[in-house]
C-alpha cells in the first residue's frame, strides 16, 4: 500500500503513524535509533506489506500490469489502490478527507527532526503540493507517476499508468473494494484500532 493507506491504517496512535510513514526509509540497523512507539509502527508497515504481497486479490491487480511494468507493477498497484481509497473515503471514515490529511501532516512535521533524511526531503513536497489529498484526481495522480518516472534509474513506463488504470478502472476499483476491508480487518487484529476513522457502512 502507498502513503495514504499507511496513515490511515495507523489507527489513533502517533508513534504508529510515524513508524508507518517512514519505515521504507529505515533500513538495516536504523531501526535502533527509534524509540519502541515508532519502531511498532514500522513492524506494522513491514506486515502490511507482506500482508498486501502475498494477497491473491492484488496479486490479479499486478498481473494485469506486469508485462508492461514487470518490477514496478506492484509499485503502481499500490498508487491505484491509494487513489481509491481518496476517493471513496467517505466510505471508509467518518472525517473528511482534508480534515484527515491535515492532522497526519501536523503529526508529521511536529516530529520533522525523527525523521530519516528522505523522509525530510520528501515530506515538504508532499504537504506543499498535498499528494496525499491529490491521489483522488487523475491528473494528480498522473504527475507523481511522472515524477517516479523520472527518478527510476531505467525506463520503467510509469508515465502512462493512467492510461491502464483508466482502462480497466471499474475492474481495479472492485478489487480495491474487496481487498481493503480485510487489510483493516488483518491491522485490527495486531491491535491497531480504527474506531474513530470507519464508520462501518
Amino acid at each position: 500500500m502507498n502513503f495514504l493507506a499507511h496513515i490511515y491504517l495507523s489507527g489513533e496512535n502517533e508513534d504508529i503513524l510515524l513508524g508507518n510513514f517512514i519505515a521504507d526509509m529505515v533500513k538495516g540497523r536504523q531501526i535502533d535509533n527509534f524509540h519502541q512507539g515508532i519502531v511498532d509502527g514500522i513492524m506494522l508497515h513491514r506486515k502490511i506489506d507482506t500482508f498486501t504481497d502475498t494477497h491473491p486479490i492484488v496479486d490479479q491487480s499486478k498481473n494485469r500490469l506486469r508485462n508492461k511494468y514487470r518490477l514496478y507493477s506492484g509499485v503502481v498497484v499500490d498508487m491505484f489502490y491509494d487513489h481509491f481509497l481518496a476517493r471513496y473515503w467517505s466510505d471508509f471514515s467518518r472525517y473528511s478527507l482534508t480534515r484527515f490529511v491535515k492532522e497526519a501532516y501536523h503529526i508529521l512535521l511536529k516530529n520533522y527532526f525523527l525523521l530519516p533524511v528522505r523522509a525530510k526531503n520528501m515530506l515538504p513536497y508532499m504537504v506543499s503540493s498535498n499528494w496525499l489529498v491529490g491521489y483522488a484526481s487523475l491528473d494528480t495522480l498522473e504527475q507523481l507517476f511522472e515524477a517516479m518516472a523520472r527518478r527510476t534509474p531505467f525506463k520503467s513506463g510509469m508515465e502512462n499508468a493512467v492510461e491502464d488504470l483508466k482502462l480497466d478502472y471499474d475492474v481495479f476499483e472492485n478489487e480495491f473494494r474487496t481487498f481493503f476491508p480485510e487489510l483493516v480487518a488483518y491491522v485490527e487484529m495486531q491491535g491497531i484500532s480504527h474506531k474513530h476513522h470507519h464508520n462501518g457502512r
